[in-house]
């Protein structure tokens, strides 16, 4: 980005979005229609498959590029002693992925799908958002492009997931700022977190509304002060992907506060995006229902990093197969 305001580019890209194509969804459930399939009898499978046509254009839909993009990033709040792990862990997980050691390399390759995890200045936390922004307006935009790339080279089923040790305290600081009320009403348990450390996530949160509160009417200032790198990366990888049509699963605390973020902006942002799993978390699953996201797997997973964006891209997989499979059929005895 190179303008004088960084953030003008992304607010006049989510502008002019572009609109799903409506005909190729009509004409998949018009495929399951003439094999006689009525479409409540496959339940979500037939809704699935005519989303995945709106959003790719291709009718009966198809997956030959999926990609789980995971984005990791380390925050300066978590000196506040919000998590129970160090911010080392971060940088150990996206070891252990490059390793194939991880269970999202598992899942990817059950499932057939690209992996990428991008580390994004793990050397370099975030400012802590409790006594300064996390990130300057330029530093934010830059990686919100930076997470623009995740699309480039013919994906057409982009997963996104987050790593990050405290991330959930900054994704609480977000939905705080973007929806109010304290704290404690946007802060989860959290893995391995007591009581202790329960109060001063919440802490943290109420400090850092405290002090970046009266910028909350804009969300894109809301996502550079008291945000990180992975929820900007995922920022933009959602607005790309909605400007190349790429149809979208989110999973986790990173993407789903993310979404929040762009969805206040513009409420049809999302319109190309899928929720992979229903959350543990109480305060995102309060985001979750804003956001009006039915999620499509209940597997009562409290980890983002991808995994169940990955276990929802088999299922779409499937779904894709099941209308091919139903379009070759009506073909050959129309």
């Amino acid at each position: 980005m190179t303008t004088a305001l960084p953030f003008d580019d992304f607010r006049a890209l989510m502008s002019s979005l572009p609109s799903g194509d409506k005909t190729a969804a009509d004409r998949v459930r018009a495929m399951f229609a003439k094999a006689g399939k009525p479409i409540e009898s496959l339940g979500r499978v037939a809704d699935l498959a005519a989303w995945l046509a709106e959003w790719s254009g291709r009718a009966p839909p198809s997956i030959n590029r999926p990609l789980v993009a995971i984005f990791a990033g380390n925050h300066g709040v978590a000196v506040n002693g919000v998590s129970p792990r160090p911010v080392e862990d971060t940088a150990l997980a996206v070891e252990l992925c490059a390793a194939g050691g991880a269970a999202i390399n598992q899942v990817c390759l059950a499932n057939d799908l690209g992996l990428k995890v991008f580390d994004l200045a793990l050397h370099l936390p975030t400012g802590d958002i409790t006594r300064e922004p996390a990130l300057d307006e330029r530093g934010c935009a830059a990686t919100m492009a930076f997470g623009m790339e995740a699309v480039a080279g013919g994906t057409d089923l982009l997963c996104l997931g987050d790593l990050g040790v405290g991330n959930s305290t900054v994704a609480a600081a977000i939905l705080c700022m973007l929806y109010g009320g304290s704290g404690s009403e946007w802060v989860g348990l959290g893995s391995g977190a007591d009581s202790a450390m329960m109060s001063r996530k919440v802490s943290a949160v109420d400090a850092a509304v405290a002090l970046h509160g009266s910028h909350r009417g804009d969300p894109f200032e809301v996502l550079r002060r008291v945000g990180g790198r992975e929820f900007a990366a995922i920022a933009g990888a959602i607005i790309a992907a909605r400007a190349e049509k790429v149809p979208v699963v989110i999973d986790g605390f990173g993407a789903i506060a993310a979404a929040c973020v762009i969805h206040a902006v513009n409420p049809a942002i999302l319109d190309h995006c899928l929720l992979a799993s229903r959350p543990t978390d109480p305060g995102i699953a309060r985001a979750v229902e804003r956001l009006g996201l039915d999620p499509l797997l209940d597997l009562r997973l409290a980890a983002g990093e991808g995994i169940g964006a990955a276990f929802a891209s088999g299922i779409l997989k499937a779904a894709a197969q099941v209308s091919s499979g139903i379009a070759a059929t009506v073909g050959r005895t129309a």
